[in-house]
């Protein structure tokens, strides 16, 4: 076996434009035979594609997948509109959230580097420059997430553009309230709220939320100021807090209304514990 040299991984970078680590593995697996090299990375569509990696990724698919133990987003980018809705774009964006799902990945990266299940001998970041070959651009996967399901937990997520805005909800209590879930995820999907409820809004951002309230009002009597400081602050709340929301299918309900009947119709306690509302190009 050849000794791999800096050299030689210099050179291999030069001939191919593969980054430097890629570069070390393909020479070590060709037994510092550097053709072979070339040839294997080339396989893997990692050289034929690097060309288009420095393209910048602004648009987008973030699809989810509905696994048996947990639920998984992927957001997954590449140049143009026209691409993202590409057959072959997407389904490789629908292949990698069930990848997700299926594998639970600790992180991004771990998920990047571990094998593609429909061919063991390359990876999930080998495979994405495989795709990028047939698509013609650029593609990167940006971000995942993944919630995992629980015998008292209803998860539901909802895809809303196509694509280009996904949310997902869990509701504590019960295992059969995705119906409940769902709508509240297309509500999220609409009214884009920042926050659960109050209590999780930062207290800079409740300070800077007073401050402006206060500079609005600064010429009423000062005996009023707390009262009308009060109110904007709740009418801040009433638009950023989830559970304070007016309900999009039902403005006579708050959020935390409507979880509280479906509560009371089941004969169970529900709480909606975590939401996400993920745009594309907004990681």
């Amino acid at each position: 076996m050849a000794l791999v040299t800096a050299d030689m991984v210099k050179e291999l970078r030069a001939r191919t434009g593969v980054g430097m680590g890629k570069c070390k593995e393909a020479l070590d697996g060709a037994a510092g035979d550097m053709e072979l090299a070339i040839a294997n990375l080339r396989k893997a569509g990692i050289a034929s594609a690097v060309k288009k990696e420095g393209r910048e990724t602004k648009e987008g698919l973030i699809a989810a997948f509905d696994g048996k133990r947990c639920v998984a987003l992927v957001e997954v980018n590449a140049e143009t509109d026209f691409v993202t809705k590409n057959e072959t774009f997407r389904k490789f964006a629908e292949e990698i959230a069930a990848e997700i799902a299926n594998t639970n990945p600790a992180s991004l990266e771990t998920f990047l580097a571990q094998p593609y299940s429909k061919d063991a001998s390359v990876s999930i970041d080998q495979q994405r420059a495989i795709v990028m070959q047939t698509v013609g651009e650029n593609m990167k996967i940006q971000r995942l997430l993944v919630w995992s399901k629980g015998e008292e937990l209803s998860l539901a997520a909802y895809t809303h553009m196509g694509g280009r805005i996904v949310t997902l909800v869990e509701i504590q209590g019960a295992s059969d309230q995705e119906a409940l879930a769902k709508d509240i995820a297309m509500h999220i999907a609409a009214e884009a709220p920042l926050y659960l409820q109050p209590e999780d809004v930062p207290a800079s951002v409740k300070a800077s939320e007073e401050d402006i309230a206060s500079a609005q009002v600064k010429d009423k009597p000062a005996e009023m100021l707390a009262k009308i400081v009060a109110g904007k602050l709740n009418a801040f709340y009433d638009q950023t807090c989830l559970l304070r929301q007016k309900f999009i299918k039902d403005s006579s309900l708050t959020i935390a209304k409507l979880v509280e009947n479906k509560s009371k119709e089941i004969g169970k306690p529900l709480t909606v514990t975590r939401f996400v509302r993920w745009q594309v190009g907004a990681a």
